[in-house]
């Protein structure tokens, strides 16, 4: 999703620790203090930590989602395993944007083997490459999961930093048609964005507070990417194990909460475009594509 940038050999931090009690807190209020740069340069670093599958986080998260116990070990799961590392990695000090006020625009998630409760993953997290945008400047954020020596999981999440010059090549839109077929749909509360923040640390204001989200240009909360993303899988994926799959979404527009959520694709497929959009059909919340193989 992004072009890698000319780098050495990076330095690679392994982290033993979780994160420290007010860590998200502090290095968001730090960020905010950083000055503007010219044209930012990712730090060539990689982050690397392991972590267990653990089976009740797992069934936790799977139940908030809407994914079914014979679908397993979510997709999306590994992301949240992540999410610590890619926070470690946007709130150094060296790293050229505040942490803060960073829009979400796409991930596109590869598994290549079934994960289940119990594995070990040496997962690791690094910068992308720079993509321009009309808004501001785009980074990628890149994550493997390892397990046995194999990479099973992968991740390239893309970040907006709006308001500030850009450089590199234009980022690419996700095109295509999507078939009026209605799948499901299902309500974002309040109550549900405080209970992803707490299963996956994403606590962002914008996501849980009302006087957060107006703070950072919002009228509302919004509902977090990855639920929606994840709440759209949970119903396009067959109820059995999956091995091998490719889900990519770009984010269109903020679900605000609360809300309503309709998803559209086709009836049925191994390699299948939906949508997300509003109770009306026309608001757009996000474009996505699902590939089994």
């Amino acid at each position: 999703m992004t072009p890698r940038q000319a780098r050495s050999t990076p330095e690679v931090l392994r982290i033993t620790r979780p994160l420290p009690p007010g860590f998200l807190v502090a290095g968001a209020v730090r960020g905010l203090f950083k000055p503007p740069v010219a044209v930012p340069v990712l730090p060539d670093r990689v982050l690397v930590q392991t972590f267990r599958v653990e089976a009740n986080r797992v069934r936790d998260y799977a139940r908030l989602c809407g994914f079914a116990p014979a679908q397993g070990v979510p997709i999306t799961w590994p992301h949240i395993l992540s999410f610590p590392l890619q926070m470690r990695l946007m709130m150094a000090g060296d790293f050229p944007y505040p942490a803060m006020g960073l829009i979400h625009l796409g991930n596109r998630i590869g598994q290549s083997a079934w994960l289940q409760p119990g594995d070990a993953l040496e997962v690791s997290c690094r910068p992308g490459g720079l993509l321009l945008h009309e808004k501001g400047q785009v980074f990628g954020v890149e994550t493997q999961a390892v397990r046995d020596g194999a990479v099973v999981w992968s991740s390239t999440s893309l970040y907006l930093k709006r308001g500030v010059a850009a450089v590199g090549p234009g980022v690419d839109a996700m095109r295509g048609t999507v078939p009026d077929h209605k799948i499901a749909s299902w309500r974002a509360t309040a109550a549900v964005a405080r209970h992803y923040a707490r299963l996956s640390g994403d606590a962002n204001p914008i996501h849980t507070s009302a006087l957060g989200a107006r703070i950072l240009g919002f009228p509302r909360p919004l509902a977090h990417g990855m639920w929606t993303k994840a709440r759209a899988l949970a119903a396009l994926l067959p109820d059995r194990r999956v091995d091998v799959a490719e889900a990519e979404v770009s984010f269109r527009n903020p679900l605000f909460l609360p809300g309503e959520a309709e998803l559209y694709a086709a009836p049925g497929g191994t390699d299948r475009a939906f949508e997300c959009r509003d109770s009306t059909g026309t608001r757009t919340y996000l474009r996505g594509r699902l590939s089994l193989f």
